[in-house]
């Protein structure tokens, strides 16, 4: 079993390839907070292995992906002391052996390039990544697997989040999708404006992005969050939520000796 570990800044996410089905077959998630510590993590993978009935010996290989510099020491203490294993850490010096790549290595995030990587393995031709995390980031990728370019704003839950922190009255509410554009109270108004202007907005990036290209490209949606917006099902070629733990298991693969 591989094991990858995509350390973002609202999640670490814990992935579980299995070799024999060659696909994903669990996933724990543990909220990134600045008080993460080694037991906390050791607690809920320990709880997490035992209803799983995942034994530590059945992981080979752990690939690591981080664009949280605080947890990173944690997390390898974790796979050294609990899985007894070694963790092989993407970054910008792990970039050469891949098919694709960027003229920017040290200043692309190791997830975006694991992105990247999964999704030009899937298609082999030009691609667009829309991913729906902490950030909402777009990556374009061209025939010969070179990154063009990168587009960020704030994420979905980043947005809801902004509204009840800099308002007197507005609630935290949840990302569900309401009936309609039109809010009849104060949750359905912050859903409404969130998920149907990010809805406009995805749609509008895109066809901003691809008339700049100038050539037709495969479009993949990927993140937690990448299924929340319905509306954008015919948008997309394809939704993997795994994308990113896909990457850092190849990107681990072609380096690994």
């Amino acid at each position: 079993m591989f094991l990858s570990i995509d350390a973002g800044n609202s999640n670490i996410v814990f992935g579980f390839y299995q070799e024999e089905s060659q696909s994903w077959v669990h996933e724990c998630r543990i909220e990134t907070t600045p008080d993460l510590s080694l037991l906390h993590i050791e607690k809920q993978l320990h709880l997490f292995f035992l209803e799983n009935e995942i034994k530590p010996d059945q992981i080979q290989r752990i690939g690591f992906s981080s664009v949280v510099p605080d947890v990173n020491l944690i997390v390898e203490q974790f796979c050294r002391h609990y899985l007894g294993k070694p963790v092989f850490r993407v970054n910008a010096k792990r970039y050469k052996n891949l098919r694709v790549s960027t003229k920017n290595p040290n200043e692309i995030g190791s997830d975006l390039m694991c992105n990247v990587t999964a999704a030009y393995e899937k298609f082999g031709k030009s691609v667009i990544i829309v991913d729906f995390g902490t950030a909402l980031t777009f990556t374009a990728v061209s025939d010969n697997g070179e990154i063009l370019g990168v587009n960020i704003v704030p994420g979905l839950h980043t947005a809801v989040k902004a509204l009840s922190m800099n308002t007197a009255k507005l609630p935290l509410v949840k990302l569900e999708f309401p009936k309609s554009a039109l809010g009849t109270n104060t949750t359905e108004s912050i859903q409404a404006g969130i998920l149907y202007g990010y809805t406009g907005l995805v749609k509008g990036m895109l066809q901003a992005i691809e008339g700049e290209l100038g050539f037709p490209s495969k479009i993949i949606a990927t993140g937690g969050l990448s299924s929340i917006l319905h509306t954008l099902k015919d948008r997309f070629d394809l939704v993997d939520r795994n994308l990113t733990l896909e990457g850092i298991r190849l990107i681990t693969l072609a380096n690994w000796k």
